[in-house]
């Protein structure tokens, strides 16, 4: 008896197929698919040699930043850029184990002497800037760290074809954290930035609010002289008194400039503010123009006076002449 020939019924299935089907159908499509491959155009060149971008695995939105962004070290050293960019007049304060109820008694009396100022500015038709400034201890290691990166790092330097390493160029990006661990570059502010710090950041550069904070915090007889004892008894408390003897006054920084005490008191001196000090400059210039005007005229005065001298004496020559042929 002949062994029996087991079928699969995949391959039952595919010889019933192919045997139902007729030749001249399993022809026109062999056809078609060799048409249809012969009609396909070449990819270009640069579609050959050029990979794809890849995918990015993070919104564009949170880049990645070089340490975790979850930790307080990495949000304080974001704040602490932004407030240095957003900020173009800062005042550094050290302070001595200021307590919890003095500082917050500073802070009392620091609002009721901006509010003050507010009220002068609305009069004038001027938007109100108290809201936005505010007295803040700071970490000094973080806040110097932070400085290095606003003062040294730029960008656009930075800034590559890849659009997927266009987004690290941020402030918390690796080559950031690089420029921030770079000691060779030196700070203006550096000498000042140790111990115990505060800061007071004001949105623009205005007098008006420097005098009252400059009044409040470090008063000096003359041009920032404290209020009396009259017009505001709350600052005599012993909590803003024993506060204001822990902290003093090291500098600012201006516009990205770094003013010394001195410089710091010259800037909250200004008459009238930033107006005053417009007003200032264009009196200047008018006294320029003027002295200008007056020694241009005065040069073409000398010279028609020396001209027209010199016309009358020789009309005055002419004449002996003519009289002496006579």
């Amino acid at each position: 008896m002949p062994p029996r020939i087991r079928v699969r019924p995949r391959a039952l299935c595919m010889r019933c197929t192919h045997a139902s089907t007729p030749i001249s159908t399993q022809t026109a499509s062999y056809a078609s698919i060799a048409t249809a491959s012969a009609t396909v155009p070449a990819p270009e060149a640069h579609q050959s040699f050029r990979a794809t971008a890849p995918i990015r695995l993070y919104p564009p939105t949170q880049p990645p930043s070089h340490k975790p962004p979850e930790v307080r070290k990495t949000q304080l050293h974001r704040q602490y850029q932004s407030l240095l960019r957003s900020s173009p007049l800062i005042l550094i304060f050290q302070h001595n184990n200021v307590k919890a109820v003095e500082l917050m008694s500073i802070r009392r009396e620091l609002a009721v002497a901006l509010r003050k100022v507010d009220a002068e500015r609305i009069k004038n038709g001027q938007d109100p800037l108290a809201d936005e400034i505010r007295l803040q201890i700071i970490q000094t290691n973080i806040f110097a760290s932070a400085l290095r990166v606003v003062e040294f790092f730029n960008p656009e330097e930075h800034i590559t074809e890849q659009p997927e390493q266009q987004i690290l160029t941020h402030g918390l990006s690796r080559r950031a954290h690089e420029i921030a661990n770079n000691r060779k570059l030196k700070l203006e502010l550096e000498p000042i930035l140790s111990g115990p710090l505060a800061v007071v950041a004001f949105p623009s550069v205005a007098p008006q609010y420097l005098k009252a904070v400059m009044s409040i915090l470090s008063p000096s007889k003359g041009d920032f002289p404290a209020p009396t004892r009259r017009a505001n008894p709350d600052y005599y408390e012993p909590a803003v008194q024993q506060g204001l003897q822990k902290l003093m006054l090291l500098g600012a920084r201006v516009e990205g400039k770094v003013f010394d005490v001195g410089g710091t008191k010259w800037v909250g001196g200004i008459d009238g503010g930033i107006d005053g000090l417009r007003a200032q400059l264009v009196h200047m210039l008018q006294g320029v123009g003027g002295s200008l005007t007056s020694a241009l005229e005065g040069a073409s005065k000398s010279l028609y006076f020396t001209v027209e001298v010199r016309r009358l004496d020789m009309e005055e020559k002419e004449k002996g002449s003519e009289e002496k042929k006579d």
